[in-house]
C-alpha cells in the first residue's frame, strides 16, 4: 500500500509539473490530452488523479502558491499590529506574483478565454479579497479608518492594488517585489486615510 501510495503521489506530481511546463512554454492549447502526453501518461490517469480539468488546475494553483502561502499567511494573519499585517500581506502577494511570473501571467491571460481557468482564478481571488477584508476590519477597529461608509470601497481598491495585473504593470522590467510592495504600502495608506506609520493614524 505504501509503495502504491508513493507511486500515485509521484504520478500526481509529474502531471502537475507537466501542466506547469505546458503553460510555461506556451506550446499548443492547454487540455487534459496535452498534459497527459507531456507527462507520459494516459488521459484517464489524469482524470483519476484530479477528476477534471478544473481539479488539475486547482492542484497546479496549490503547487504554485503552496510554498508561499502555507508558511506565510498564518504568520501574517496573527500579526498583532493590523497596519503591519496589511504591509506583510502585500509583501506576500508581491513575492508570490514574481515567483513564477511568466506562468502566472499566462494563467491569468488564459482565464479570459477558458471557463475552467476563470473559475479557478475567481475562487483564488476571492480568498485574497477576504484576507484583505479581515485585515482592514482590524485596521478600522484600531484606527477608526476607513469609515463604515467607505469600508467596502476601500476593500475594492486594496483588492485592485494587490492583483497580479497591477503588480505586473508596476514591476515592469525594472522593479523588484520589494520596490512594488513599498509603493503599494504607501498608496494603501492614502486610500485608508492613515499616515505613513501606525502612529500617524492615531
Amino acid at each position: 500500500m505504501e509503495r502504491r501510495q508513493a507511486t500515485s503521489e509521484q504520478t500526481r506530481a509529474r502531471i502537475v509539473a507537466a501542466a506547469r511546463d505546458l503553460i510555461a512554454t506556451g506550446t499548443g492549447a492547454f487540455s487534459i490530452d496535452a498534459v497527459a502526453e507531456r507527462a507520459g501518461t494516459a488521459r484517464m490517469t489524469v482524470y483519476y488523479q484530479f477528476g477534471s480539468k478544473l481539479g488539475l488546475l486547482e492542484a497546479l494553483f496549490d503547487d504554485l502558491g503552496g510554498r508561499h502561502f502555507k508558511s506565510q499567511l498564518p504568520r501574517v494573519m496573527s500579526q498583532p499590529e493590523p497596519l503591519e499585517a496589511l504591509d506583510e500581506l502585500v509583501d506576500v502577494f508581491c513575492h508570490f506574483w514574481t515567483s513564477d511570473r511568466i506562468v502566472i501571467r499566462r494563467i491569468r491571460g488564459m482565464g479570459v478565454l477558458d471557463p475552467d481557468f476563470e473559475e479557478g482564478l475567481r475562487a483564488r481571488d476571492e480568498r485574497r479579497r477576504q484576507l484583505l477584508r479581515t485585515v482592514l476590519g482590524r485596521i478600522a477597529e484600531e484606527y477608526g479608518k476607513p469609515s463604515e461608509q467607505s469600508f467596502d470601497e476601500t476593500v475594492d481598491v486594496l483588492y485592485a492594488l494587490t492583483k497580479f495585473e497591477t503588480f505586473d504593470s508596476l514591476a515592469g522590467d525594472t522593479r523588484g517585489p520589494e520596490e512594488v510592495a513599498a509603493l503599494v504600502h504607501r498608496v494603501a495608506r492614502l486610500v485608508i486615510g492613515i499616515g505613513d506609520s501606525p502612529s500617524d493614524g492615531r
